[in-house]
């Protein structure tokens, strides 16, 4: 509880909230697919061998993005409310 008696969420619960995992993946799915065929279009097309981390980091940096942004955005919502309230 915070001084004005609002709960305030830990940062884990933003983190793992339904809609912002929900988001961060979707947004991750698109944008990831599109950055693996920029990066690895040729091993794609020709049939060569794909790197499997640069698979994950691609998928993954941008779910990080996507949920940092969100998180932040969370948190800045939830201090003006305080303030407000």
């Amino acid at each position: 509880m915070t001084a004005e008696g609002l709960h305030r969420p830990s940062l884990a619960a933003i983190i793992f909230e339904r809609g912002i995992v929900r988001r961060s993946a979707i947004l991750a799915a698109i944008v990831g697919t599109i950055l693996n065929f920029i990066n690895q279009g040729d091993a794609l097309v020709s049939g060569g061998p794909l790197v499997a981390w640069k698979i994950v980091l691609t998928y993954c940096v941008p779910y990080c993005v996507a949920t940092y942004g969100a998180v932040t955005a969370r948190l800045e919502m939830t201090k003006r409310s305080a303030r407000v309230a």
